[in-house]
């Protein structure tokens, strides 16, 4: 136990010491095997870990996400899923914030990432909402919180690394984010309802369309919808794996790109390379990852912790809920996939000693990542509206977010509560 310990330590303080991520914890698990088992095996096992990660087949998933994601932004879609939500909803009061969190939640559901939905949005619906009077806590707490969107409505790349962390079954973790998503697109749009309740100015309803032009900007959407189905579908209904779903999908994004006639030459090599250096970088995270997991399971830790939560906590979703109130104190102060990468290998094992399912477990997780990437102080979706938007003060941005953490916690505890939203439609697939 005080080994883990230790190592957990050691990977905080080159952390502190503004050492990379995936280096800390390589070097904390290559120095802590070397202690405990010998110079010789630690060294062996560390290349056996790199080895099989770059070579393993589920995780060629993430590459071909990644390009997926940057081609969908490439081609302009975003722009036309925030028409087609405003088209419906932005009559209403705070209606063109709750199009821009609808709007994430469907870019989402073909990029995967938060980054580049939060980033993506804040082009197409900040200066939409400005036209019309919007403040700026509300225009950007709704954009940034409906980033984190990208993460959990399936295709994300948060679920595949759980998912290889963990062994889980990667397509039904993608089909578990279904339902949850959905939840989510609910909570923060009921957070904006809230903000123009007690603030009637912050949100200005926009003009109302008409049923011809409603039915024009559905009409808009047809390539997400069709990518979607796609994608998601094929996974759910079996006919491919989710690795061959990613692929279908980036060849899918790749065509609708070539057909809207936004790929250059020099824009394809612009897409390949940053999908190659976003890719790069998750597996170097991954690996190092790897190589700590591999000293924490060598440890005591993993089943003291485990023998220790069986023996105080008679109410198991007491554990849980104990869990995420760590994991929420953690996303305030640390980066989210380090939250991830760190934790899964101490607290899965409990879970699945408590007889939880790790799907469910899984949602859970991706939904405190979300929660943590809007956290003031160091959520990461605010900092890139903060370099998005500089005419926006970051304390302004920290002031809009909070009303969408409440309502993330929220759901949060709904999630919790109901295990059936997240389990239910896994329950079909074969």
């Amino acid at each position: 136990m005080i080994e883990a310990v230790l190592g957990f330590l050691a990977v905080f303080a080159l952390a502190f010491l503004r050492v990379p991520l995936a280096i800390a914890m390589s070097i904390a698990g290559i120095v802590g095997l070397g202690l405990m088992r010998g110079w010789q095996p630690a060294f062996a096992s560390t290349s056996q870990v790199v080895f099989e990660t770059g070579f393993h087949y589920t995780l060629s998933v993430i590459p071909l996400f990644v390009l997926m994601g940057n081609f969908v932004a490439r081609a302009g879609m975003a722009r036309e899923l925030f028409n087609a939500a405003n088209a419906f909803v932005g009559h209403r009061r705070g209606g063109l914030a709750m199009a821009s969190i609808i709007a994430s939640g469907g870019f989402g559901s073909i990029c995967g990432s938060s980054i580049a939905t939060a980033a993506t949005m804040s082009r197409v619906a900040y200066p939409q909402m400005k036209s019309h009077g919007y403040k700026d806590t509300l225009a950007t707490g709704a954009i940034a919180s409906g980033g984190t969107l990208g993460i959990l409505i399936p295709p994300s790349t948060i679920l595949v690394i759980y998912g290889i962390i963990t062994e889980t079954d990667i397509g039904r973790l993608f089909i578990a984010g279904i339902l949850p998503g959905l939840v989510a697109i609910t909570c923060l749009c009921l957070a904006v309802v809230f903000v123009t309740w007690r603030d009637p100015e912050a949100g200005p309803p926009a003009e109302r369309y008409t049923a011809r032009q409603r039915l024009a900007a559905v009409k808009g959407i047809w390539g997400v919808a069709l990518l979607f189905v796609l994608v998601i579908g094929g996974i759910y209904g079996g006919v491919f794996t989710a690795t061959e779903g990613a692929g279908v999908g980036a060849a899918g994004a790749f065509l609708f790109a070539l057909a809207r006639r936004t790929l250059t030459p020099k824009l394809l090599m612009e897409v390949l390379m940053e999908s190659t250096r976003t890719t790069a970088m998750l597996f170097t995270i991954l690996i190092g990852a790897m190589i700590f997991t591999s000293f924490i399971n060598f440890t005591s830790m993993p089943a003291d912790l485990r023998d220790f939560v069986l023996q105080f906590s008679p109410n198991p979703v007491m554990v849980v809920v104990m869990m995420m109130g760590i994991y929420l104190a953690l996303g305030m102060v640390m980066e989210e996939l380090a939250i991830v990468l760190l934790t899964i290998p101490v607290f899965f094992p409990v879970i699945t000693a408590l007889g939880f399912d790790p799907v469910w477990f899984g949602i859970l997780i991706v939904t405190i990542v979300e929660i943590g990437m809007i956290s003031p102080p160091v959520g990461l979706n605010l900092f890139v509206l903060s370099s998005l938007l500089p005419t926006v003060s970051l304390n302004t941005i920290y002031r809009g977010v909070w009303p969408f953490v409440v309502a993330d916690i929220g759901r949060l505890g709904i999630l919790i509560a109901f295990p059936a939203i997240a389990l239910w439609l896994p329950g079909f697939m074969s």
